[in-house]
């Protein structure tokens, strides 16, 4: 197994939604890399990353608490956010607007979501993917929710000047690491066929993001790396 790079020494990253799945697995994929972490999840949630009990920063509150995000964010040089459109009281849309108005001056920002977002609406989806966006919609009657609020959340991303990253997530699988996941500009091409990714991943590919220069105001659409789209991707390029 090759030792993983130590891209992170001497730097800190704030994660934001650190006791969910992903939120975990990011938390891991930093700590292996040398990162100095800090955590943002609910206060109920905290014990989630009792695993980490000494290693990381934590700070108990919403992700959108704005002053509960100034803090967390103070001196990271990237901070890595899970959006999720929980109730119908604009959280994904308030937890990115507090990250960007308080983030270092050139901090990296890396966001998470699903294939469903569309930066420039040149994506082309299957019924299925359709059918299960029409359902989230819906949701909102639940008052559970609000899926229109992730796309407020991103889309005032995409109008930002900071230096973003939105990483668009296929569905997901647990699993041993496939490794870094593939990536297209446009769900419908052919290498993302499969729709299918490892979390841990997807996790992966949100901390690499951090010092992937070419990723900067990207909307990447991921797929996992060992998936039959991807592997015959890889054998029509070589």
């Amino acid at each position: 197994m090759e030792p993983i790079p130590q891209t992170g020494v001497g730097k800190k990253v704030c994660i934001v939604g650190a006791s969910g799945k992903l939120g975990r697995y990011m938390v891991r994929h930093a700590l292996d890399r040398g990162y100095e972490v800090v955590g943002v999840c609910r206060e109920k949630s905290v014990h989630k990353l009792d695993e980490f009990a000494g290693r990381i920063t934590v700070h108990g509150a919403r992700t959108d608490d704005r002053a509960a995000i100034e803090r967390a964010v103070d001196g990271c040089d990237a901070v890595l956010s899970v959006l999720v459109p929980w109730g119908v009281h604009d959280y994904a849309s308030g937890t990115a607007k507090a990250v960007m108005d308080f983030a270092e001056p050139g901090a990296r920002l890396v966001f998470s979501c699903g294939w469903h977002i569309s930066r420039d609406g040149e994506d082309k989806y299957k019924r299925g993917i359709k059918a299960a966006v029409a359902f989230a919609k819906l949701m909102k009657i639940t008052r559970l929710v609000d899926i229109a609020d992730q796309y407020r959340a991103t889309d005032m991303i995409f109008n930002s000047d900071t230096r973003w990253t939105v990483v668009r997530g296929s569905d997901l699988e647990e699993g041993e690491s496939q490794g870094l996941p593939v990536w297209s500009r446009h769900v419908g091409d052919p290498v993302l066929e499969s729709n299918l990714t490892r979390r841990t991943d997807f996790a992966l590919f949100m901390v690499a993001a951090i010092e992937d220069e070419s990723l900067v105001r990207e909307a990447p659409a991921i797929n996992g790396r060992l998936t039959p789209s991807a592997l015959a991707h890889a054998a029509e390029a070589a």
